[in-house]
C-alpha cells in the first residue's frame, strides 16, 4: 500500500514591501512521502514571493507534468510555472513552451552551482525564464519552524526574505541568476 501526503496547515501573513502586496493566506499543503522539510519550506517561502489569489499548490512530486506551484488564468492558461529544485533542459524547454513565465528555484547551493554551470549556456534562449538560487540563513531552524499547523509570518524586501514562526526566525536571501527578459 503507498503512503498518503501529510497534510499541513498554514495561516501565512505576507508582507511583500517590494511589491506592496499585504495578505494572509490560510493554506493546506500536502506533503509528498519523500519531501523533506526543508523542501516545504522553500516550497511555502516561494508561494510568499509570488503571493497571489491564483497562485496555487499543485500535486508536484506527485505528477511529473506539473509544476510545484502554477499561477493560472480564468480561461486556464498558466501564467507562471514555478519549479523547485534543478530541472533538466527538457522540462525547462516543455515548461517554457506552456507558460507566459517559468521561474526556477534552487536552494541546494553546491548541487545548484554545478547545475547551473552545466546548464546556463542553454538558458539564454528562454525569454520567460528567470533562474533564483534561495540561501538559507541556518538550515538548522527548518525543523524548528515545521510543524502540522504553523502560524507564519513573512517579510519580503528587495532580494531578502525574513519568515518568522512565533518561536524562530529564517532569513533568506534571493540571488538572481537569470532574468526573464519578456
Amino acid at each position: 500500500m503507498a503512503i498518503k501526503a501529510t497534510i499541513f496547515k498554514l495561516n501565512l501573513s505576507i508582507s511583500d514591501m517590494n511589491r506592496g502586496y499585504y495578505q494572509d493566506h490560510a493554506l493546506t499543503i500536502a506533503r509528498h512521502p519523500s519531501e523533506t522539510d526543508l523542501r516545504m519550506l522553500v516550497r511555502i517561502a516561494v508561494f510568499a514571493l509570488h503571493a497571489h489569489e491564483y497562485l496555487q499548490f499543485t500535486k508536484g512530486l506527485s505528477d511529473s507534468d506539473e509544476p510545484d506551484l502554477w499561477q493560472k488564468s480564468l480561461t486556464g492558461d498558466i501564467d507562471h510555472w514555478i519549479e523547485l529544485g534543478q530541472p533538466t533542459e527538457k522540462r525547462i524547454r516543455q515548461s517554457c513552451g506552456k507558460s507566459a513565465l517559468v521561474s526556477i528555484y534552487t536552494y541546494q547551493k553546491r548541487a545548484a552551482q554545478v547545475w547551473f554551470e552545466g546548464i546556463k549556456s542553454s538558458l539564454g534562449r528562454f525569454d520567460n525564464l528567470n533562474v533564483i538560487q534561495l540561501e538559507l540563513a541556518d538550515e538548522k531552524v527548518v525543523e524548528r519552524i515545521i510543524d502540522r499547523s504553523m502560524d507564519l509570518t513573512c517579510l519580503i524586501e528587495d532580494e531578502h526574505l525574513l519568515l518568522n514562526s512565533p518561536t524562530e526566525n529564517l532569513s533568506i536571501s534571493l540571488e538572481i541568476l537569470k532574468k526573464a527578459s519578456r
